[in-house]
């Protein structure tokens, strides 16, 4: 006769298995509980409606998998009847390129053992009137066909070396032109003329864009190291003035051949902005008027302080492998160097670098 197991046993198996499935049941519970994103998201994964199988997606529509099933989700891309030049047709949110956060230029160390104007001055000045890489040709009489001459030496290097004469051959060119209404706008024409795809920015023209023959758009907007914030009223007044990084997100443009700058006493700051968002990686040759006869709008500090920050500037340039290949001094204006005639300088010089990594 089999011997009969004991019941306590029996009866302690099953108190086991009713143990460990309360226990399981207590766990998904509180992880449903504890991730209320992901029971919603499954929840509008499971509501949303299943488009029909090869129905086509709208412009700006966007596929998003889960559950077996495809959800679309439309972006608007701007208001109904909003027009724009075919140079420069809004982007959407997702194509734009993401800024490096970075709050400060690295300042140099002092050019003394103690802060002084004449040693930092001295350092600045000769180092805005040396030449770190030569360039042959600088200017479009040395293509085939082209004696325009510009009023200012706006010089471009084209030399074979480096890209841009090949773009401009190519007709694949791109001119950035920055001004505060300057009638002196030879350059930009001998760059369209060249086919060149020209984009002049200067506030005070009557439209909003106007296209000027096939390769040459201006627009009224000033290029600034900051963006208006609409929530502050002053801030209204600068309505049509953006960042670069922000015109270059809404033409979607990825690339400037040339960045030309007449801003007045702008071009620090911009440049500042430029380096802190490693926008300058974008553009292929610099030609800047920098004034020197002040500090500069927003630029504070003593006269050393000033010049330290003028060097460091430029020195940021350099470690972003752009070369200073031509520097004008303009006699014509009035020689003054922060309000002094002193150091023998010009209030204004015209300086072009070259992006030598430029591809």
């Amino acid at each position: 006769m089999p011997k009969e197991r004991p019941l306590w046993r029996g009866a302690a198996f099953r108190l086991c298995l009713l143990s460990a499935a309360l226990f399981l049941c207590l766990q998904l519970g509180m992880r449903r509980s504890w991730c209320p994103e992901e029971k919603s998201r499954e929840t509008a994964a499971a509501r949303a409606p299943v488009p029909s199988r090869g129905a086509e997606q709208r412009p700006g529509a966007v596929a998003v998998a889960g559950g077996g099933r495809r959800r679309v989700t439309y972006v608007r891309s701007g208001r109904r009847g909003s027009t724009a030049p075919a140079c420069c047709a809004p982007q959407p949110p997702g194509s734009r390129r993401r800024k490096t956060v970075r709050w400060h230029i690295e300042l140099q160390p002092w050019a003394s053992p103690t802060p002084s104007l004449n040693y930092e001055a001295s350092r600045f000045l000769k180092y805005i009137s040396t030449s770190q890489i030569s360039c042959e040709h600088m200017n479009l009489n040395s293509l085939t066909g082209y004696s325009e001459t510009t009023r200012k030496p706006w010089s471009i290097c084209l030399d074979e070396r480096f890209s841009l004469i090949h773009r401009i051959r190519s007709k694949k060119c791109r001119l950035y032109s920055l001004g505060l209404g300057n009638d002196d706008n030879q350059f930009e024409l001998s760059m369209a003329n060249s086919g060149c795809e020209v984009h002049r920015f200067d506030p005070s023209i009557k439209s909003a864009h106007i296209q000027e023959g096939q390769h040459l758009w201006h627009h009224r907007l000033s290029i600034d190291w900051r963006d208006p914030n609409p929530a502050i009223a002053a801030h209204k007044l600068r309505s049509n003035t953006k960042k670069l990084g922000t015109v270059l997100n809404e033409f979607g443009h990825q690339k400037i051949d040339v960045l030309k700058a007449d801003v007045e006493s702008a071009e620090w700051k911009i440049l500042e902005n430029l380096i802190l968002e490693d926008v300058v990686e974008q553009i292929g040759q610099l030609v800047f008027e920098v004034h020197i006869h002040w500090p500069g709008f927003e630029v504070s500090g003593n006269d050393s302080t000033v010049v330290r920050y003028w060097y460091s500037l430029l020195r940021e340039l350099e470690l972003k492998d752009f070369r200073l290949f031509h520097t004008y001094k303009d006699l014509s204006k009035p020689q003054m160097f922060l309000k002094k005639e002193a150091f023998n300088a010009s209030s204004c010089y015209t300086l072009s670098w070259v992006n030598t990594r430029w591809q």
